[in-house]
């Protein structure tokens, strides 16, 4: 990037943005004291070790060492260049830069060779828009959508479009703006032909709804048809820069209402999403005509902790629901599935019943995991049959053993027992019996940690560190917050440096940050710093505790620690050569190291 941001601008963008707010995007935090703590982005764990300070604006886990400040965090997490991190978080506060910037970040998640395959999709996006809405070629579509309880808002926020009629339209455009035929077929816009190796346009009389990857950048399309044409939506296919499995639909526009409400709404498919908006539910996203997979879970637990699933009510639906649901609640993640009336996929309903009614009675009022599993096995049963109805009551007392809270099961249980006029206690015996046939598999469940709320944090302190090595920790940490403390510690080591290497590098960049005339700043000195692997170790330092006011008896005993590890390092070597000088028989030298030894530890 060519442009420089001036460091007043920087320093602007560091004293306007809150550094829990832009993690917060990414992972769940919840407050312990005065910081932050959540599941590291940056390794596997299961119990939160990665802590936010708000007060020194810097990260840091005790897990694998990952630490920095609010432009650190965005580089790792996301790749981006410091320059990057410093224009999306301007974006973000509403610093002006003297530049627009903003079309490179959102390209910065694709490729430099699938650039071209993007630009096209934007250009297309645009283009289909206006054609629905300011032309007379788009005028039927345009009728068409409003009879659907269309908004012009919606159509605005959705982007939606018209392609035209015409086979080769798009096709010609795109070559005209000098993109490559080759290119534009890989990227699913058009279709070369057989018998004269020719392209066609994909998409023909159709309205236009462009799918965009989660950082905005437009990267398919779905084409509904106007009149009977086959299929009824026409989607891209797969291609380099289009993955179904790994998108969710409208989720770019959705994540900020999604991290506020700790809550996604999981749709089949975007007309259900765009519907959804429209009667308020802001926080809709969908998988892209494909099953849910591993990669659209790690997304949503990322950003939320409760789903709602609201999928078709048909049977395909419902199986689909179901799957989804355990899948959801094997990754920790709170599973509650919205019931709708059969027949009517949420399109439908809304059209049918309103908006408000599905915000009600659909949304706000979904079911329970356990709830709509007393359902879903309830579904090909005859429960007057005494065999359907015992296998029913089988399956149901079997998904109650796998309640983990008491008071769960116990309600569920005596649910069961009303409606079948069944003892509560043979169905407790009858559910300690599946229990004790499942114990290790219940044992092991058990013992994983609880996923509905972010666990105590767990800090790993590791192996206890000597003396020295702590003492040279403190300070540093004195000496990033008075620039007077560390010209004195350097001054009082008398050209010693300190023993480990990594923190004589951070002092030796800390003089030179202050020699350059900056003020104690532990974000400045971050963004000063190149390596990130001393990065890390001062966020680590920078969230030690210590005493505000340093007094010289504590900065003397510092230094003792670090001069004296050094003179102890010096005296087993001599030591080493006193046993060498006697294995010698040179006991003159011997005797001579010995009272070197001897002046040494006299010295401690």
């Amino acid at each position: 990037m060519a442009e420089r941001i001036a460091e007043e601008k920087i320093n602007e963008i560091r004293e306007a943005v809150d550094i829990a707010d832009v993690i917060g995007d990414y992972i769940q935090l919840k407050k312990q004291g005065r910081n932050y703590f959540g599941l590291c982005p940056f390794h596997g764990e299961n119990s939160p070790s990665f802590s936010v300070s708000p007060d020194k604006q810097i990260y840091h886990c005790f897990g694998c060492g990952a630490g920095g400040n609010v432009f650190s965090f965005l580089m790792e997490i996301e790749g981006f260049s410091f320059q990057e991190a410093a224009i999306k978080l301007a974006e973000r506060t509403n610093v002006q830069l003297d530049f627009d910037a903003s079309a490179t970040l959102r390209k910065k998640a694709i490729p430099e060779h699938f650039r071209q395959m993007v630009e096209a999709h934007e250009l297309l996006r645009k283009f289909y828009h206006h054609l629905l809405v300011n032309t007379d070629e788009g005028q039927n579509a345009l009728e068409y959508l409003t009879k659907r309880g269309f908004s012009k808002e919606s159509i605005e926020k959705f982007q939606i479009g018209y392609a035209l009629p015409s086979w080769e339209f798009v096709s010609n455009l795109l070559q005209k703006r000098g993109f490559s035929p080759e290119q534009m077929e890989k990227a699913g816009l058009i279709i070369q032909r057989e018998r004269d190796d020719s392209y066609f346009d994909r998409f023909r009389n159709r309205i236009m709804f462009p799918i965009y990857d989660h950082q905005g950048n437009t990267i398919a399309f779905s084409g509904r048809a106007l009149g009977d044409d086959e299929p009824k939506y026409l989607n891209s296919p797969e291609t380099p820069i289009f993955n179904k499995s790994k998108i969710l639909y409208r989720f770019n526009q959705a994540r900020a209402a999604i991290r506020k409400q700790q809550h996604i709404v999981l749709f089949e498919g975007f007309a259900d999403v765009i519907a959804a908006d429209r009667a308020g539910v802001e926080n809709g996203v969908a998988t892209m005509g494909t099953s849910l997979t591993s990669e659209h879970i790690t997304v949503l637990k990322k950003n939320a902790q409760t789903v709602t699933i609201c999928y078709d009510s048909d049977n395909a639906g419902i199986e689909a629901a179901h799957r989804a649901a355990l899948m959801l609640q094997e990754a920790g993640l709170i599973v509650k599935v919205a019931k709708m009336p059969d027949g009517l996929d949420p399109d439908d309903y809304i059209q049918t019943y309103g908006e408000e009614k599905f915000r009600n009675e659909v949304i706000h009022s979904s079911l329970t995991l356990m709830a709509f599993k007393l359902l879903y096995y309830r579904r090909g049963k005859n429960l007057q049959n005494e065999g359907d109805r015992l296998q029913y009551i089988e399956e149901v007392v079997d998904e109650i053993g796998r309640l983990d809270k008491a008071v769960e099961r116990d309600f569920y249980l005596r649910q069961l027992a009303d409606e079948f006029s069944l003892s509560l206690g043979a169905l407790q015996q009858q559910l300690s019996q599946t229990a004790r046939q499942k114990q290790p598999k219940t044992e092991e469940r058990r013992s994983a940690p609880e996923m509905n709320t972010i666990p105590t944090p767990v800090i790993r302190q590791g192996t206890l560190k000597p003396a020295h090595y702590e003492a040279e920790r403190r300070l540093i940490s004195h000496m990033l917050r008075d620039s007077e403390v560390a010209y004195k510690v350097h001054e009082m080591l008398q050209g010693q440096t300190l023993n480990v290497d990594e923190h004589q590098a951070i002092i030796t960049y800390l003089l030179g940050f202050y020699e350059k005339g900056h003020e104690p700043d532990l974000n400045g000195f971050l963004n000063y710093l190149e390596d990130n692997k001393l990065k890390r170790i001062v966020a680590d330092i920078g969230m030690m505790t210590i005493n505000e006011e340093l007094s010289d008896q504590e900065l003397n005993d510092y230094i003792k620690q670090v001069l004296k590890h050094q003179k102890m390092l010096k005296i087993k070597a001599k030591e080493l050569e006193q046993k060498e000088a006697e294995r010698q028989s040179d006991y003159l030298r011997a005797a001579a190291i010995a009272m070197e030894i001897i002046q040494l530890r006299k010295s401690l």
